[in-house]
């Protein structure tokens, strides 16, 4: 599903313009970016839990040379779904 239909999915569920339905989705996926800079945890009951997670920096190889490469430390945004979800897509 792309942005655009799902933005046409919530308009059409919702029973508002796709405009309102594009701002909503614009201003959520905003708040969760700016939380998760933050360091915090979001919780969507019936959708799951996005937290922001710590990789230790590790040793790689480049696959073109075969060099030995240090890889930095980082975070990452993790997603875990809730169990609802999880059983709906059985």
């Amino acid at each position: 599903m792309t942005k655009a239909e799902l933005v046409a999915e919530v308009a059409k569920q919702a029973g508002i313009t796709k405009k309102e339905a594009d701002a909503a989705l614009k201003a959520a996926v905003a708040a969760i970016a700016k939380a998760l800079k933050k360091g915090e945890r979001i919780a969507i009951p019936g959708l799951g839990i996005f937290t922001v997670k710590k990789r230790a920096a590790r040793k790689g190889r480049n696959p073109r040379t075969g060099q030995v490469i240090q890889i930095p430390a980082r975070k990452v945004v993790a997603f875990k779904p809730a169990k609802d979800l999880r059983e709906s897509i059985k």
